[in-house]
């Protein structure tokens, strides 16, 4: 595994101040940390951010959800009800290159940890914010979660069967897309910041970012003069026949396999793979919108051949072909798919309650991806950090510990 990952020092140096929780936070800066960026997670001191305990993990120990998104980082723990905590967050934001805050609208602000607050201590520092609806919004003091954001935000719009309700997208594109979309914008404004010496406050909120994944469906609403609709597994450009999901051998719940053939050297190459050659150059099947008009027939052609093949086979052959086709791969079957440890794109991550399997940073370096370090237990780094930014000794940490500040 070590000869398959790699850490990164593309943000060496780079230290970013953690007051996120839960997932479209953490996300962001999990994405720094892989990165190399020092990513120090403030958390309460009692029993740290929420998404430690609000899921499943092993008895006594922390979640898995948080494991996932709080990889590579630094934890310390700090009463902020106390002055003297509240001080220690002011210092280290000081000494920080980014401070980033997902809370509640308003809290961080009630805190005293506002932009205009931290702006004053430290004028280049980067200040991200992600909230669920945008300043300006009629919904902005309103709470979100990653449903919420992709109904408000029109992915679930989308999302279902044609005649049937919307369905929320199984990825978490309300909270982690978001994150992409912040730690992207926090990478711009520190290359910036390079030239300028100047901070930059950044502000994104969930439904905002999920306009951002609909550009698609907007166009199709272009194109149509009428509201994108929902397509199943087909795509939402409609009329595309073969454009959807064939059921394969033996039955189970995801044995099946996606099939795209628009251009014609597809169709025609998916044609001689169903043994129908005598229909190449048929002008009733030739074209998109012919094979569009006769979606069921088409359909039925592809999913007599793949419902005789179990979804890995059928996928071989027609990938071979030189049609785009994907078997419909469940969360097992990812985990378990050899490739993804070989090349290090699924890590174990040693933690010091037991080993945990994970997906890490899937862009590569040099080959590598970078190196999975474990999520930190609750203040595991207090001390350290203490230490390094701010030179407090041994002493003065003990005392923060027994006064409840730390």
């Amino acid at each position: 595994m070590n000869e398959n990952s790699a850490p990164l020092n593309c943000l060496s140096g780079v230290r970013v101040l953690d007051l996120t929780q839960f997932e479209a936070g953490p996300s962001c800066t999990e994405a720094l940390a892989w990165l190399g960026a020092e990513v120090v997670k403030v958390e309460n001191p009692e029993a740290g951010e929420p998404g430690r305990s609000n899921f499943p993990g092993r008895p006594g120990a922390d979640s898995f959800y948080f494991f996932e998104f709080n990889a590579n980082k630094k934890s310390i723990s700090a009463n902020l009800k106390s002055e003297r905590g509240l001080a220690l967050v002011k210092e280290l934001a000081r000494k920080a290159d980014v401070m980033i805050e997902n809370m509640a609208p308003g809290t961080i602000e009630r805190l005293g940890l506002g932009y205009d607050v931290i702006r004053a201590i430290n004028p280049g520092i980067i200040y991200a914010q992600v909230k669920g609806f945008g300043e300006g919004s009629p919904y902005e003091r309103n709470l979100a979660f990653d449903m919420i954001a992709q109904a408000c935000g029109g992915t679930m719009s989308v999302t279902g069967e044609r005649d049937g309700p919307p369905c929320k997208p199984g990825p978490s594109l309300g909270d982690t897309g978001t994150g992409m979309l912040m730690a992207i914008s926090i990478l711009g404004a520190l290359y910036e910041r390079r030239a300028t010496g100047q901070g930059r406050r950044l502000q994104v909120a969930m439904q905002d970012a999920m306009l951002h994944y609909m550009r698609f469906p907007f166009q199709v609403q272009a194109q149509s003069g009428r509201p994108a609709g929902r397509g199943g597994g087909r795509s939402l450009a409609g009329g595309v026949a073969p454009s959807g999901i064939f059921p394969c051998a033996p039955g189970g719940p995801n044995d099946w396999i996606y099939v795209f053939a628009r251009p014609r050297e597809h169709w025609h190459r998916l044609l001689k793979v169903l043994g129908r050659e005598d229909l190449i150059g048929d002008p009733r099947y030739e074209t998109p919108a012919a094979r569009g008009a006769r979606m069921a027939e088409v359909d039925a052609m592809v999913a007599d051949w793949t419902k005789r093949r179990d979804k890995h086979e059928a996928m071989r052959i027609i990938g071979a072909a030189g049609v785009p086709a994907g078997a419909v791969l469940d969360t097992m079957e990812l985990m378990n798919e050899p490739s993804f440890t070989e090349r290090g794109i699924l890590q174990t991550m040693d933690h010091p309650t037991g080993p945990f399997k994970m997906p890490s940073w899937p862009v590569r370096f040099d080959g590598r991806p970078p190196k999975l370090d474990p999520a930190p237990l609750l203040g595991q780094h207090s001390a350290e950090i203490l230490g390094e930014w701010l030179g407090m000794n041994a002493g003065d940490i003990e005392t923060l510990r027994k006064e409840g500040v730390i």
